[in-house]
């Protein structure tokens, strides 16, 4: 991965904030419940993290070169993978193993355990998708290279998994009107796991969502970079669903939609150390769509870069859901150039021919937007559209400073209450306050605190 970024980031958002000419100092008094949030990364006992190379640790190296796989990008290596597969899931100590230097071409796979204690995933090498959407085997619509029901396995090293997506994004509904809209693959797809590490891979080109954390619980990602282009449609970098304890650090991504977007059923996500651009910013969402019911809840973004994406930070729900977002704090996020640098939206919608006016809603409290700068595209750099039967509360602003490099910024508020904590440009008068908001406001001068996540 490239780690260029990672010295000017840490400075650059370490550093002493100064906005509008006064000293901000990080001790913010604010709500108890979101201040008491930490999340602790290491009460789930990983694996370590081997190097195959070791003579040491009796590991057993299954090399995927051993079972004919070819390695020239153009010859079918799937058969090869599985076999591989099918014996270091069932070794102990065993090591699957992809040789740098080569390409291996793999059809759409899924490689499943349970298997034997102390796995590693290596790859060094290349593994890429075939490239032509008509010849995809129906059977795997949605998945190209799906990893399920492991427990304490390690994903490492320094290869590459390319979807080859160009030819899946030029049928796209969103590239060619005329298209119908379907689903396409995701590049790599960790399902129903525990206590999983990945560190140190690149993902890139997926045909459609690049990485996939569902239904999983304790999942450590470091040093990871996505990429594809900018206009790629639905090219999520990372997707969490339905997982708790995830944690990502050190990970830079750009692609065509969401950096990191997290669905329903999620809980207890940290992100550290992101850098975001191209795409669309970093999402909860969106939730509720066709009436549906979505959670999400302790979720902490600390110490991010975004860089001329669509959005920042963003909550996304459709008209007609119900359930809740809570417990949020998207902090120490440095924008620039960034089109929504702060935005919930509760009546989103990506096909407004389909969508309709309804009163229920998905529930969004409890948000703080603390040490957030920089430039802003759009006028509107605050946008708070909420909910008029289920508003958004308890929303709270804390060291804000976002300008525009060629006019004024504004707040935008729609049924959305909270209140603003030092300095907030631009200001956020058009929050409404509430009784419990106003006891939180009271509180601040009474008990500041420095907390560190």
């Amino acid at each position: 991965m490239d780690k260029f970024y990672l010295v000017p980031l840490l400075g650059l958002l370490i550093a002493t904030h100064v906005v509008a000419g006064h000293m901000v100092c990080n001790n913010i008094g604010i709500p108890e419940e979101l201040e008491s949030l930490e999340i602790e990364e290491n009460e789930v006992e990983l694996s370590e993290i081997p190097s195959w190379k070791s003579q040491r640790g009796g590991k057993v190296l299954v090399n995927v070169d051993s079972f004919s796989a070819v390695g020239d990008g153009v010859s079918d290596d799937t058969q090869a993978f599985q076999k591989a597969w099918d014996v270091a899931c069932s070794t102990p100590k065993s090591v699957f193993f992809v040789p740098q230097g080569r390409s291996y071409l793999v059809s759409a796979t899924k490689f499943k355990g349970p298997c034997a204690d102390k796995l590693t995933i290596q790859i060094d090498g290349t593994i890429v998708a075939p490239d032509e959407p008509k010849n995809w085997d129906p059977k795997f619509e949605r998945v190209w290279l799906e990893f399920s029901k492991l427990d304490k396995a390690v994903f490492q090293g320094d290869g590459v998994i390319d979807g080859s997506g160009s030819k899946w994004w030029a049928e796209s509904c969103k590239k060619n009107k005329s298209n119908p809209c379907r689903g396409a693959p995701t590049a790599l797809t960790i399902d129903l796991s525990t206590a999983i590490r990945v560190k140190g891979l690149t993902i890139q080109n997926s045909q459609q969502m690049h990485f996939v954390i569902s239904r999983c619980e304790a999942v450590r990602i470091n040093g990871v970079k996505v990429s594809a282009p900018g206009d790629s449609p639905n090219t999520d970098g990372i997707h969490i669903s339905e997982s708790t304890n995830v944690v990502i650090q050190d990970t830079k991504i750009g692609t065509g939609d969401d950096c990191i977007s997290i669905v329903n059923a999620s809980s207890i996500i940290k992100m550290n150390r992101i850098y975001c651009g191209p795409g669309h910013g970093i999402s909860i969402g969106s939730l509720g769509k066709d009436n549906s019911t979505g959670i999400v809840t302790k979720v902490i973004l600390d110490t991010a870069v975004l860089k001329e994406t669509t959005n920042g930070v963003r909550i996304k729900t459709w008209q007609g859901g119900s359930g809740y977002v809570r417990g949020v704090r998207f902090q120490n996020v440095k924008m620039d150039d960034v089109s929504n640098p702060i935005i919930i939206d509760q009546f989103y919608c990506d096909s407004p021919t389909s969508c309709q006016n309804q009163t229920s809603a998905v529930k969004v409290s409890e948000i703080i937007y603390r040490n957030i700068s920089g430039t802003t595209k759009s006028a509107k750099a605050i946008k708070f559209d909420c909910s008029d039967s289920v508003p958004c509360s308890n929303l709270v602003l804390s060291n804000v400073d976002l300008e525009k490099q060629d006019g004024t910024v504004e707040a935008y508020c729609h049924s959305a209450r909270g209140f603003g904590e030092g300095v907030v440009h631009p200001a956020a008068d058009c929050l409404t306050s509430s009784d419990k908001s106003d006891e939180l406001a009271e509180s601040i001068a009474e008990d500041i605190r420095h907390t560190e996540l």
